[in-house]
Formats: structure tokens, C-alpha cells, sequence
């Protein structure tokens, strides 16, 4: 991340944590760092809520005295990032965070706006790898599902715009983040019927098909099926 002039700090959660003001990488206690990603995720939350969330296993008083600490010693560390103004804690404004970013770009393309690139919606990695609270789990499966779906509807865009080799980088990126997605394989068979690749069309649904039979023992949707039957003469 490259700090900008009308920023205080960025903060990254995708692949690992890391707090940046403008003096360079910040040093963060455990509990300012949940503290921080805790509003990079949910947003502005209330005190006692924030609590209860970052230290579930201690009595309420343990829990906000835990709080106090921990903005205290955030204070101690790094310009403001934290608005802790009243009953509700929120991150400061001119702080960025890249998830927020990805989400974002991520709806844009889904939008089919065509103002995103392929890289704007792959983002540098999962969210917080490694911490196991259920609301890092729950935001870290959104953002892999924008990054599917983003990088569907990029297909689309792109093989509007005729950018046939960037719609299969974005149908086979979209296959490596989950490679049992039967739509992404549709929009790998799209990509290549549309550079008139038949043979690579039908080579890509058979192996969807024998993975998804050894897999799961299943076959593909009726609407695959009905995709590729003119090209197997049914």
C-alpha cells in the first residue's frame, strides 16, 4: 500500500495484518489489532458490543477495562485512528483499509461498470489468515464470493469489449479460487466458442465433467449440458 497525502494510515488485512501511518509500518498490540480489523469489518460499533466481541471469555468489567487499555495504548503508538467519541467506536475517515477497497471494486464489476481491471479485484490474498472469530469468517466468505462473481461479470465485460486472453486469465483465475464452480467453467467454454476454439470448448466442459463426477458424483446443470450439445452433434 502507498501512502497518499490526504490519508492518515492505511490498513491492510488481506493476506496478513498491517497497521501504516505515515512514518511507516506500526507496531500494534493483539488487541488494537482486533480492535482495528473489528471496525474495518463491521463498522461503526458500540462500545459494549466491541467488548463483548474482542474479549467474550471475561467478565463484562474485565472486558471493558480490556477496551480502555487497548485504545489507550493505540493512542501511545500511532496517530488517530480510532474515533472514540461517545458510545460508539468507528475507524477515523482518511483511514484506508484494501479490504473495503476490494469489496468495492469487487460491485463495480459485478455492476458491469467497466472502470475495473482484472488486478483491482484479486486483492493480495484472503482475509486475516489464521484468525478463527466467527465475524473474520463470515466477512472473509463475502469477499471470496465478490471475488468470484466479480470475476465472472469481468468475463463478461471483457468479451464485450473483445479482450478475449484477459476474459479466460479472469475465467481461470475465478477457477482457481474455486475450482468446482460450474459457472466458472461455463465462462471458460463461453471464452473459447467465442475465439471459435470448439475443440478447447469441449476439452474444458469434459474435464468439469470427470471432476465433477469423481468429485461429487454428479453431472453438470442441464443448461452446460444444452451449452456444449450442438458441438457434440446432439
Amino acid at each position: 500500500m502507498t501512502a497518499q497525502a490526504d490519508t492518515w494510515a492505511h490498513l491492510r488485512l488481506l493476506g496478513r495484518f498491517l497497521l501504516q501511518d505515515r512514518m511507516g509500518a506500526v507496531r500494534t498490540p493483539v488487541g488494537a489489532r482486533r480492535l482495528l480489523a473489528l471496525l474495518a469489518i463491521q463498522g461503526p460499533v458500540e462500545r459494549d458490543t466491541a467488548a463483548c466481541m474482542l474479549w467474550p471469555d471475561v467478565t463484562e468489567r474485565h472486558a471493558y477495562g480490556s477496551l480502555r487499555t487497548t485504545l489507550w495504548r493505540l493512542r501511545k503508538v500511532t496517530t488517530p485512528v480510532v474515533i472514540a467519541d461517545g458510545a460508539v467506536l468507528e475507524l477515523a475517515p482518511l483511514v484506508v483499509v484494501d479490504a473495503r477497497m476490494l469489496a468495492e471494486r469487487a460491485q463495480r464489476a459485478i455492476r458491469l461498470q467497466e472502470d475495473v481491471a482484472l488486478p483491482d479485484v484479486m486483492g493480495d490474498g484472503e482475509l486475516l489468515p489464521g484468525w478463527d472469530e466467527d465475524w473474520v469468517i463470515f466477512e472473509r466468505e463475502r469477499l471470496r464470493q465478490l471475488r468470484l462473481h466479480a470475476l465472472e461479470a469481468l468475463v463478461t465485460t471483457l468479451l464485450a469489449r473483445d479482450q478475449r486472453g484477459e476474459a479466460l486469465d479472469a475465467a481461470l483465475l475465478c477457477l482457481r479460487l474455486e475450482p468446482l464452480r460450474e459457472s466458472a467453467h461455463r465462462a471458460i467454454v463461453a471464452v473459447h466458442l467465442a475465439e471459435r476454439n470448439v475443440a478447447e470448448a469441449l476439452r474444458a466442459y469434459e474435464s468439469f465433467r470427470r471432476l465433477l463426477r469423481e468429485e461429487m458424483g454428479l453431472e453438470p446443470s442441464a443448461e452446460f449440458q444444452a451449452l456444449v450439445a450442438p458441438l457434440r452433434g446432439r
